[in-house]
């Protein structure tokens, strides 16, 4: 049996791009065969739909609140996903085992890449929620210094500083009452939910750095608008959901390059859409 099926799993998901993305990388690669669906599967679910899976499967997306719970599924995961406790990606052989990945961190690192950022000095991190660890374990890539990470409570404080500990990543925890200090950094990673960096646009520098903002809706977020006005290299949470989307296809098909352009502009005219 030809295995093309594959599909996102999350909940909420009725506004995940990764099917756009996915179905724009098999029209362009001509896998015709290939079908990307997505279901609304919470926790409790997981296990039965897991364990349902037939030959014709080749791989599932994970979003939250599964990219833990899916772990004891697994039958292995790389070094990558177990560094932050956390799989996006699970590709199933025709061996039928189960491996987990994590496509978030090299996507962030690529993303970066693409723009020209391949080595910083320091770095800042404004959050400490899942994709804050995942940004973390990017800039163990790229970060030769110190990476600050503003907060909004000693538990999540402390979250950060074992992250660190355990990337090998030096890191200094400040209270979110000093977030505008971030934005002097010659890279500031922002993974907070929408409006939370609305107050810091005032405190944008007048020659900025890079910022990496990971929404992608609403965009641009007020701290992007005026980081882009001020002439700041600017990337958004599309470049992130495409750049991992690509390594997901890669993995999942065997192909050895994803058509990142055609991925892409079918995701900006998603969103287009959506606006209007």
């Amino acid at each position: 049996m030809s295995r093309i099926r594959a599909a996102v799993l999350g909940s909420p998901i009725e506004h995940s791009l990764s099917p756009v993305l996915h179905r724009a990388a098999y029209q362009e690669l001509g896998l015709d065969d290939w079908s990307y669906d997505r279901f609304e599967i919470d926790e409790a679910a997981l296990p039965g739909f897991v364990s349902g899976l037939g030959p014709e499967w080749a791989g599932l997306s994970l979003t939250m609140p599964l990219k833990r719970a899916i772990i004891p599924l697994l039958d292995g995961i790389s070094e990558t996903a177990a560094a932050v406790e956390a799989v996006n990606t699970v590709v199933l052989t025709e061996d039928g085992r189960r491996l987990g990945d994590n496509t978030d961190i090299p996507g962030i690192v690529a993303a970066l890449h693409e723009r020209g950022v391949d080595k910083v000095d320091s770095a800042a991190i404004l959050g400490a929620g899942a994709t804050a660890s995942s940004a973390l374990a990017a800039l163990a890539r790229i970060c030769t210094g110190e990476v600050t990470a503003y907060v909004r409570s000693r538990l999540r404080a402390e979250e950060m500083l074992r992250w660190g500990e355990r990337l090998g990543v030096p890191v200094r925890t400040e209270e979110w009452s000093q977030a505008a200090e971030a934005l002097t950094a010659p890279l500031v990673i922002a993974t907070t939910p929408a409006g939370a960096t609305d107050k810091l646009v005032s405190a944008v520098p007048d020659a900025p750095g890079t910022l990496f903002d990971v929404l992608y809706e609403p965009w641009p977020t007020a701290l992007a608008a005026v980081w882009s006005e001020r002439g700041g290299r600017l990337l958004g949470g599309l470049d992130l959901l495409v750049h991992q989307a690509v390594l997901q296809v890669e993995q999942m098909t065997g192909c050895a390059a994803g058509p990142l352009a055609a991925m892409r502009a079918a995701g900006e005219a998603a969103l287009r859409d959506r606006r209007h």
